[in-house]
């Protein structure tokens, strides 16, 4: 297999490159369901408190593998975050039954099990692993490759994959795709910001929106189905540092594997 060194960029959204056609274009994307999904609250699980701060959407219908999962306890939900005290989703999760990894390079310990099925990591997930010489004098590093993660755990499969990672989400959501990680995974919840254009993410306005909707169509040729979007009314109303396109600067988006039944 070749490896890829990037993603296939979109064609333009109009015969000359223009921020209002790519923003328009991106917008309309990651508003519009895919697929539609009838259960999504996990209220309908034992041990849940109707208390999550944010609709981290999953999507628990039948002909999908993770409601399957859930009961037979064979789940796995990967967290990643920096920083972030509202944990209701993976305690909820955990409560269900699922094996809960949650990564944030901020917790105090390297590996702290809270419960039976919630551990938590001090880990920063990443799009690239540390340079082996630079990370040399540190045994172990605390940046790494979610594939990389997989490996040393011992872990094929990822139920649920949820992020909030404060603008990492467009780098790593692409280290996912090249390095065919995603296909491990059966769903993912991801915030995406969009006041600025996210680490390491270069190009004016209108070629950073052009990337960003390029990627989440590569979700899609690799059949994953958008079947939920939150746009977060409490955060800045911001897209790329302009007060533009009735656009929030943070979306949460939902999308189930549809080769996982």
């Amino acid at each position: 297999q070749t490896v890829r060194w990037h993603i296939e960029l979109q064609p333009w959204a109009s015969p000359t490159p223009s921020l209002n056609y790519e923003a328009s274009r991106f917008l309309k994307y990651i508003s519009t369901s895919q697929i539609s999904c009838e259960h999504m609250n996990l209220s309908s699980l034992k041990g849940y408190s109707e208390t999550i701060k944010k609709p981290w959407s999953v999507c628990l219908d039948e002909r999908f593998s993770l409601i399957h999962r859930i009961r037979s306890k064979k789940c796995r939900l990967y967290s990643l975050g920096l920083g972030n005290d509202d944990n209701q989703f993976e305690l909820s999760m955990a409560n269900s039954g699922c094996e809960v990894h949650r990564f944030d390079p901020s917790i105090k310990s390297a590996h702290i099990q809270q419960g039976r099925h919630l551990w938590h990591h001090r880990l920063s997930i990443d799009w690239r692993d540390p340079n082996p010489a630079i990370a040399a004098h540190k045994l172990h590093s605390n940046t790494k490759k979610l594939g990389t993660v997989l490996n040393e755990f011992g872990h094929q499969k990822i139920d649920v994959l949820k992020a909030d990672v404060e603008s990492a989400e467009w780098k790593i959501l692409e280290n996912l795709i090249l390095e065919d990680v995603v296909e491990q995974i059966g769903q993912l919840v991801f915030e995406v910001h969009m006041h600025w254009p996210g680490f390491e993410v270069s190009g004016n306005d209108s070629t950073v929106v052009r990337y960003w909707y390029s990627l989440l169509r590569e979700l899609e040729l690799k059949d994953f189905r958008l079947f939920h979007t939150y746009k977060d009314l409490s955060k800045p109303q911001m897209f790329l540092k302009k007060e533009a396109f009735n656009a929030s600067s943070c979306y949460t988006l939902s999308w189930v594997n549809t080769r996982w039944k």
